[in-house]
């Protein structure tokens, strides 16, 4: 009986060790998404941006990377029906792909989250993001983390909400004296939104030592810093996906 023990358990422990040895292998890429649903006092819902999801995933999913998801609290993330446009190919590409689909409706918690295990972190947009990525310590310590071990950190317009409160090791702002992108002032007032969110991203990304860069309304822009890569709005998430590509190849 004693061998039959020992057996089984060393076949048990080479079979973990082997799972945990593929899981380092794999090229992964953490999405960061929102589990807020409500728009502040207005009561509209809201949650994450299907095109920002869905953009930047496509040409990281297409390059061969694994992409998991977290949230700050775990579970099914919430999509914003305003954002979700089924019509849009790559939308629909990872809406009608079972595994992607259930990996987002069924988020990690950012406890479950170990850093080393990926190459890059993507905060993804959407209103909510204004709400529950801010003052979340546990994501803020998985993008250090990720950062400080030479990965990419990357956001795209409301999701770069996610970066604001972010320091290194150093003391300092992650975005400070870096080029930084997000959703504009200009295209939150032009949604008549102002007054719906907690705070006007581009003022507060200012204020934070960001060196802020723009386009016109609703056209697509992609801050590069080296390691750090934003965009400003759903029509740039493509491009932020393309340069994180880029900068894995360095």
């Amino acid at each position: 009986m004693k061998k039959v023990i020992i057996v089984v358990a060393c076949v048990f422990v080479s079979i973990l060790g082997s799972s945990s040895a593929a899981w380092a292998q794999t090229k992964r890429i953490l999405f960061v998404v929102t589990n807020h649903d409500k728009m502040g006092e207005t009561e509209k819902p809201t949650g994450y941006s299907m095109t920002e999801v869905a953009g930047c995933w496509n040409e990281l999913y297409n390059a061969g990377y694994e992409i998991d998801f977290v949230s700050p609290l775990g579970g099914k993330a919430p999509v914003d029906n305003f954002g979700l446009n089924l019509s849009e190919k790559a939308n629909r590409a990872f809406w009608d792909n079972p595994k992607e689909r259930y990996k987002i409706e069924h988020t990690f918690k950012p406890s479950e989250v170990k850093s080393s295990n990926y190459d890059a972190i993507y905060f993804v947009g959407g209103h909510g993001a204004m709400w529950d990525f801010v003052q979340n310590d546990e994501l803020a310590k998985i993008t250090t983390e990720i950062y400080e071990k030479s990965g990419i950190v990357s956001a795209v317009c409301h999701g770069v909400a996610g970066l604001l409160n972010i320091k290194l090791s150093n003391g300092h702002f992650l975005i400070q004296d870096k080029k930084i992108n997000g959703f504009t002032n200009e295209e939150e007032l032009a949604i008549h939104l102002e007054k719906a969110v907690p705070f006007m991203l581009e003022t507060k990304l200012i204020e934070r030592g960001g060196i802020f860069e723009k386009s016109g309304l609703w056209q697509s822009h992609v801050a590069i810093d080296q390691r750090l890569i934003t965009g400003q709005n759903p029509a740039s998430a493509k491009y932020v996906g393309i340069a994180i590509l880029e900068q894995l190849k360095k």
